[in-house]
């Protein structure tokens, strides 16, 4: 399970496949492309009537599949100066499949190594790099 951090209308996805990893069981890192499943909305705005949220603005629904990238990984990650990174959690934004995000707005931290794996459009919209 992992945290989703843009604007997309998903709150928590679930891991499904990693792309381009080869292994009986590929594990994702940061910047890696992985295939998700929406398990948790996102409500936006105030209550519709008969108790359910409007989510005029979500761009996702539950049960949709879709592509995602790894911002940040609980699991510790070396990097090239010789320090490590972890983070507390584990988090994604949602990604269409030519690999732009479907948010426009992120709102928390990235790593930094996303650099290197060339998401050069996820760094521009994250407040903070890692």
């Amino acid at each position: 399970m992992l945290n989703c951090i843009d604007n997309s209308g998903a709150a928590i996805v679930e891991c499904v496949a990693v792309m381009k990893k080869r292994g009986m069981r590929p594990t994702a890192s940061i910047g890696d492309r992985i295939i998700v499943v929406v398990q948790k909305q996102r409500s936006f705005g105030q209550e519709g009537p008969g108790g359910g949220s409007l989510s005029i603005a979500n761009k996702v629904k539950r049960g949709d599949i879709r592509h995602a990238v790894v911002v940040r990984a609980h699991k510790e990650q070396q990097r090239k100066d010789g320090s490590y990174v972890k983070f507390d959690d584990n988090a994604c934004v949602l990604i269409n499949k030519s690999g732009d995000p479907i948010g426009t707005r992120l709102t928390s931290v990235v790593g930094a190594e996303l650099r290197d794996k060339k998401w050069s459009k996820i760094l521009s919209l994250a407040p903070l790099h890692v």
